[in-house]
């Protein structure tokens, strides 16, 4: 979907994203040695080499770490609904999927020729990915994350066109200019509403969640704006505060729950004190896990706005997304959900590590 999303910059330590800047290109399989006592290696050996290469540029390219805060947008979307998660929810996060890589092999096409003069080691101006290439695989995982949508019903197809759109008009039109943030936040809160949209048919309930994660990361997309540069300390005390609004609005307990779980929650029904009491803890634990994650590189960007500490602050923010995603779903009486949600962020930590990429670029 879209580098909103939606998400970033070091995600050990981004939007990626909702999509950050620079980045290391991954670490590429070493030339194998002769052996000793032998003429030389084994020609399968001589020949893994350049595939993995080729393998771990496009892993570069499309940003493979920053995939785990998007499945959140669908099951958080399910949860405001008041549905479980089913098939159609499948679909709907395959069609997630799809449209964040394809808005990630988009970007580094659009600005292929920015990147050649600040960030040579990208994939495009490195020369390990053809530019028509990756416009290919941003035309072919569109296509298919439409095709995803579409599996899920007309509703879901109603809301993964208009975030397509939004995709391909950031990354072409719009990132450059002041309603970059806004798209960038558009796609992830339409983002949420798809996986609504595909598991309970309508998209009205969840709008409030959709509404708070865009707001996240409207915040995030406007801080990665100077992140090569940096300077700037307006961007990340507007993200600090963003961020200490959601999360008290996250934490305040819904006067409506969706309404398959008012049943649940009825006073005077057997076990229905402790179901919202353990939901709001759980928001509660979970929106502290939000604000710690964000706020600290925030606050340090903003004393010291310089670029490796903006970018910081761009990881901090994209790595936020999964438990806000996680709170979103907990406000909304999915403890399960959220939980499910929750352990997709140490996942992608160690799926970085493993990966030797360690930081992951929004825009």
């Amino acid at each position: 979907m879209s580098r909103a999303a939606a998400a970033a910059r070091d995600t050990a330590g981004p939007p990626g994203a909702p999509p950050a800047s620079s980045r290391p290109p991954a670490e590429a399989a070493g030339a194998p040695g002769a052996a000793s006592g032998t003429a030389g290696p084994p020609l399968a050996t001589a020949e893994a080499s350049p595939r993995s290469a080729h393998l771990g540029a496009w892993a570069e390219l499309l940003r493979l770490p920053a995939l785990f805060t998007v499945p959140g947008d669908a099951l958080a979307g399910a949860a405001a609904a008041g549905a479980r998660p089913g098939p159609r929810t499948l679909l709907a996060i395959g069609s997630s999927l799809c449209l964040y890589e394809a808005g990630m092999a988009l970007n580094d096409w659009a600005d292929r020729a920015e990147d050649a003069a600040e960030r040579p080691h990208r994939p495009l101006p490195s020369g390990r990915i053809r530019p028509a290439a990756a416009l290919t695989a941003a035309g072919v995982l569109t296509g298919a994350g439409l095709a995803l949508a579409a599996g899920a019903g007309r509703p879901a197809l109603a809301v993964a066109a208009p975030l397509a759109a939004t995709v391909w008009a950031y990354d072409l039109a719009l990132k450059h200019t002041p309603a970059g943030p806004a798209a960038m936040a558009a796609a992830r809160g339409l983002d949420l509403l798809l996986g609504a949209a595909a598991t309970g048919g309508g998209t009205r309930a969840a709008l409030p969640s959709a509404a708070l994660l865009g707001s996240h990361t409207l915040a995030v997309t406007a801080v990665s704006r100077r992140e090569t540069t940096g300077g700037s300390v307006r961007a990340p005390l507007a993200a600090l505060a963003t961020t200490a609004a959601l999360t008290g609005l996250v934490a305040r307990r819904r006067t409506r729950l969706p309404a398959g779980r008012r049943a649940a929650a009825a006073p005077g029904l057997s076990g229905s004190t402790p179901a919202p009491t353990a939901a709001e803890a759980l928001t509660a634990a979970l929106g502290a896990v939000y604000a710690a994650t964000a706020a600290r590189p925030y606050f340090h960007a903003a004393l010291n706005p310089s670029p490796p500490l903006t970018q910081r602050a761009v990881g901090g923010g994209i790595r936020a997304t999964v438990p806000l995603q996680a709170a979103l779903a907990a406000r909304a009486g999915a403890s399960a959900t959220s939980l499910l949600v929750a352990a997709l962020a140490p996942a992608g930590r160690l799926f970085a590590r493993r990966a030797a990429m360690r930081k992951v670029s929004i825009t």
